[in-house]
């Protein structure tokens, strides 16, 4: 099963009852904090911005999905959710804040790189747009082709019209041939986190 579908569909099964109020970022944003270390619940519900009740319930969903395990000390993942997490990470290979440059258009400004995912990119809207549904105030699509960073429809060498984001995408990220780079800006550090996910969520149709 592909990892987009793995996951939503950890998102949608539920028991009776209303539907959850977090959403599939809140899921993968729990999996990386997972993955770092063992975390309990009340920590864990600070650091996604989610109630107790919420937290508790995707904690639950997760579990039923043999995904982690919770006991006294906290959560960890299992053998199957290192495995998940691992294909997860093979496409969203890493994150890292930016410092201010001329690419960085909010408080808290996000880069993530999606692997090896270009040909999923049309305008950059379809990325914004998800961002901004998720709490960005937007978010910047470029892609890495033929040795150059490009922004479509706005810059085709992102050396040359932004230096100084340039150096630092390319410094941190290490983008190759064909990869994509997701900048979501926002008021908030975790609304910058979310919006990042969000807009790199709309390239994973064939993942």
């Amino acid at each position: 099963m592909k990892i987009k579908e793995r996951l939503e569909k950890i998102l949608m099964e539920k028991a009776p009852g209303p539907a959850p109020s977090f959403s599939i970022f809140h899921l993968l944003r729990a999996l990386e904090l997972i993955a770092e270390k063992s975390f309990g619940r009340l920590k864990l519900s600070e650091k996604l911005k989610l109630g107790e009740g919420a937290t508790r319930t995707l904690l639950g969903r997760l579990k039923e999905a043999q995904i982690i395990t919770t006991s006294r000390t906290g959560c960890k993942l299992t053998e199957k959710g290192r495995k998940l997490w691992k294909q997860y990470r093979s496409v969203f290979k890493r994150k890292v804040c930016l410092e201010n440059n001329e690419l960085t258009l909010a408080k808290h400004n996000v880069a993530l790189l999606v692997k090896n995912h270009k040909d999923m990119v049309k305008t950059g809207m379809e990325q914004r747009d998800a961002a901004i549904l998720y709490g960005a105030r937007g978010a910047v699509t470029l892609i890495y082709t033929n040795g150059k960073l490009v922004i479509p429809g706005v810059s085709e060498d992102v050396a040359e019209a932004f230096p100084e984001a340039h150096e630092q995408i390319i410094r941190l990220l290490v983008p190759e041939e064909s990869d994509v780079i997701i900048i979501g800006y926002a008021d908030s550090q975790e609304k910058a986190e979310y919006g990042a996910l969000a807009a790199a969520w709309t390239l994973l149709n064939d993942c």
